[in-house]
């Protein structure tokens, strides 16, 4: 892919890595941009790139790529190789509205995290606040598109904005961990109080059959 994205300003281009150690697989935040498989996709700008190899024949371009081929790809060729490990952010210790501080923990999304890194992020505008889930189900390791910002187990970091977090209070936990748990089962009476209705019977229930399979109260 090469174009305009929706996380941040410029012109970006969408790779797929041969040997994998991506961040996503060709949708970042709600857009897909081309298609891979999941952990091979990242993004970068035309200055972190360097030409390898043959080009493949040219192809018709998308309307959203406006500088000639031949151009992107001298271009390409004369940026030196660089081979060098993440670059590094610092965080702040509180977001700007002081809402969230480092090391909190708060819910997204219905799951529990810990915050990480609160700060400016190179793949959108704004401040963001990184998180590390409890039960992963996240995006990555705290680094992403070659920026570390914290570090944490792979598939266990995401990130947020602060006006979509909550602080975990008792009752939040309990309601956002409750899909979680294991069902409780009640017991059922053998028949209805009045005698009407027992366990296994077949009934009517508006026109449709049915057998009664529990009898008793419900939460």
């Amino acid at each position: 892919y090469i174009g305009d994205v929706r996380f941040a300003k410029g012109e970006w281009l969408g790779l797929e890595l041969t040997e994998g150690n991506g961040v996503h697989d060709g949708t970042v935040l709600g857009v897909c941009y081309f298609e891979c498989q999941s952990g091979k996709g990242v993004f970068a700008q035309l200055a972190q790139l360097s030409g390898s190899g043959v080009a493949p024949p040219a192809v018709t371009p998308s309307a959203s790529v406006s500088t000639p081929s031949a151009v992107r790809q001298a271009a390409m060729a004369a940026t030196p190789e660089v081979d060098e490990g993440p670059t590094t952010l610092p965080s702040k210790d509180k977001t700007a509205n002081g809402s969230i501080s480092l090391g909190q923990r708060v819910l997204w999304n219905g799951k529990v995290g810990s915050v990480r890194y609160i700060g400016d992020v190179r793949f959108a505008a704004g401040e963001w606040v990184g998180l590390e889930l409890a039960d992963g189900n996240g995006m990555h390791d705290g680094s992403v598109m070659g920026v570390s910002y914290f570090e944490c187990p792979a598939a266990k970091g995401v990130f947020a904005q602060s006006a979509q977090l909550m602080e975990v209070t008792a009752g939040a936990v309990g309601a956002a961990t409750t899909a979680d748990e294991a069902p409780a089962t009640l017991p059922s009476k053998e028949a209805t109080s009045e005698g009407t209705f027992s366990l296994g019977q077949e009934v009517m229930w508006k026109g449709n059959k049915g057998i009664v399979r529990y009898i008793g109260d419900v939460r």
